[in-house]
């Protein structure tokens, strides 16, 4: 397995090829991270665009209004970053690519695809968790309705597999692969998520939350950094390497998710404070209060364990008194 290592600037190594925002050669310092995510999306929202129009009208309106380029009436809307999503796993095989000395312009249509496949599993997972708030804007579903944010979700999935099906980069039929494979990991996690919700406070141990959230979170954003490397013309232990390093980005990146599903800032976050809560999430930090065998843990177990109450003011004071209990 080829050796792969991440520095205290957080640029990642991998056996002579540097992963950092100036390039390869690593000349410079590099733009700031608003401004590779600001570059992804100037080089695949065009690509989502244009695939997305090809939908049938009634899902491609949902889809338009998921991605913030709409209202719910049809009238186009600003697309800004809050509202059509940071793009960050499209950076990740833009990036991943321009690591291994490939073209990233090459590699647009695998970012647009990883894109894809993540706003279907977003329009899916706010039906779940019948959350009614993304990106500062009421979800889909709350919308259009259960069926038409479902059904919208299975169709971006089948445009990014069109989308590398019809690519005519050599690489894209691995890309395909992977890319299957990953949605069926995703499906796992969520459903693993799924599972942990309805087990009891103190049924649930780490190291499931663990395997859980690198199902969830991280098959995904390894997968990027694979296809980027991949559309490289990578060799196949760099292609694991990179998928690898996603894989713990994304844990990471579940992680500061939970904490901010517990204590964000809805105005920042475009989610109401104190969400996971409210649905009994089986977060990484819950779990770790629940195992911690105090009593604010009991506390947090009682609370969990007792049935919501009615209206926005007792369950937002039943929330705040979960994530007391958390922080203790």
């Amino acid at each position: 397995m080829t050796d792969t290592t991440t520095d205290t600037a957080g640029t990642v190594h991998v056996e002579g090829h540097i992963l950092e925002p100036g390039g390869p050669d690593g000349a410079g310092e590099g733009p700031e991270a608003a401004g590779i995510l600001a570059s992804a999306r100037g080089l695949v929202h065009p690509e989502l665009r244009r695939a997305i129009e090809t939908l049938p009208g009634s899902l491609r309106r949902v889809a338009l209004y998921h991605f913030g380029w709409e209202h719910a009436d049809g009238t186009p809307a600003a697309g800004t970053a809050g509202s059509t999503g940071k793009a960050i796993r499209p950076a990740l095989v833009l990036t991943a690519a321009r690591a291994l000395g490939g073209n990233p312009a090459g590699a647009v249509r695998a970012a647009a695809a990883v894109e894809l496949v993540h706003n279907f599993t977003l329009l899916h997972d706010d039906v779940m968790d019948r959350d009614t708030t993304r990106r500062h804007r009421p979800t889909a579903w709350t919308v259009f309705g259960d069926a038409d944010a479902i059904l919208t979700g299975d169709a971006l999935q089948a445009l990014a597999q069109r989308m590398l099906a019809e690519d005519p980069h050599p690489g894209a039929p691995a890309a395909a692969a992977r890319l299957a494979g990953c949605v069926m990991e995703l499906c796992a996690g969520q459903h693993a998520d799924c599972a942990l919700e309805r087990r009891g406070p103190d049924e649930v141990t780490l190291d499931e939350c663990l395997a859980m959230a690198e199902a969830k979170t991280g098959a995904l954003l390894g997968c990027a950094c694979a296809l980027g490397a991949v559309y490289a013309g990578a060799d196949p232990d760099d292609v694991d390497s990179l998928d690898g390093f996603g894989r713990e980005a994304g844990l990471a990146f579940q992680l500061i998710d939970d904490v901010i599903g517990i204590w964000g800032d809805p105005h920042r976050t475009g989610k109401p404070a104190g969400a996971d809560l409210a649905a009994r999430k089986k977060s990484l930090p819950v779990v770790a209060a629940l195992a911690s065998g105090t009593p604010a843990a009991a506390e947090l177990a009682e609370l969990y364990d007792s049935p919501p109450p009615g209206g926005a003011a007792g369950a937002a004071e039943h929330a705040a008194r979960a994530a007391r209990a958390v922080e203790r």
